[in-house]
């Protein structure tokens, strides 16, 4: 599916028009190998690197090939299960239109579409970087949100009310932080690069909207990596905890076999066919 977009400095709504022109936003969703034959030959683009926007493994990094800047990222968006994944996203700055290709859905178009992001296709470079912008954003909510469930499951383990379940939230919480990581590692890489120049025309006020971009992408890193250490530190904490218990209750039940073996001494010695001492006393049970 192919969508085009067009929003200038002066209109106030974004138009979805039938055929592109100069300044149009191409909305690209689970393209057909048609339909990118049809984008590579228009654009005069590589084919190949548009194809690589829909392998699901695709990692964030930046390409320039005949004067066209291809920026691959990847962004979050929530599963049927309610589980949080990736997708790759491409980004093409070719003939003064700006292309994105995925194979699904992008999670953020929406808050474009509803005018709660202002924005102009006009405008190529700091479009994506506006789109990159609420990617990042996107993925800090969802860090917030795995960081208050990781600290509602550790109030639980101060009263040992830890579940089996929640072991296997941490398991999942634990792959999607990973998962974020994969993702924003590579795009602080692309960034950088992209603030070094030489792959797109950056004006200062488009350098001051990178560098926020660098920063907040490294502070979503930093939330990352830190509630990944509260995972591993909760876990060896209720190993600890569960070892320490199974010691106690190890040694209680090592006290209780010694005071069963005891009487058990006395039990035997008196059950054998030996001569034994008040063997023939009427009230030695009640003794032994």
């Amino acid at each position: 599916m192919i969508k085009y977009y067009y929003r200038s400095l002066r209109t106030d709504g974004t138009q979805e028009i039938d055929a592109p022109k100069r300044g149009t936003w191409a909305y690209v969703e689970a393209p057909s190998e048609k339909e990118l034959k049809a984008l590579a030959e228009k654009y005069e683009l590589e084919l190949d690197l548009l194809q690589d926007a829909l392998d699901e493994n695709e990692v964030p990094r930046l390409e320039k090939e005949d004067g066209h800047t291809y920026i691959f990222v990847r962004f979050a968006f929530a599963t049927r299960d309610g589980e949080i994944d990736t997708a790759p996203l491409l980004f093409v700055l070719a003939k003064d239109t700006v292309i994105t290709i995925s194979p699904r859905r992008l999670s953020v178009l929406d808050r474009f579409l509803t005018g709660k992001v202002p924005f102009a296709t006009t405008q190529r470079t700091k479009l994506v970087l506006q789109i990159l912008q609420e990617i990042v954003n996107q993925y800090d909510t969802h860090i917030v949100a795995a960081s208050k469930k990781i600290k509602l499951i550790r109030s639980r383990l101060r009263g040992h009310e830890v579940t089996n379940q929640d072991f296997i939230d941490f398991v999942l919480i634990e792959d999607e932080l990973n998962e974020f990581l994969g993702a924003l590692l590579p795009l602080n890489v692309a960034l950088t690069k992209l603030l070094r120049g030489g792959y797109i025309q950056l004006f200062e006020e488009d350098q001051d909207l990178v560098q926020d971009l660098v920063l907040d992408n490294e502070q979503s890193i930093d939330s990352a990596t830190s509630n990944i250490k509260s995972i591993v530190g909760i876990r060896d904490a209720h190993s600890s905890i569960s070892a320490n218990s199974l010691n106690r209750t190890m040694k209680i039940l090592a006290l209780a076999t010694i005071g069963i073996t005891i009487p058990n001494v006395f039990f035997g010695l008196y059950s054998m066919n030996v001569a034994i001492p008040l063997q023939h006393w009427s009230w030695i049970f009640w003794v032994v």
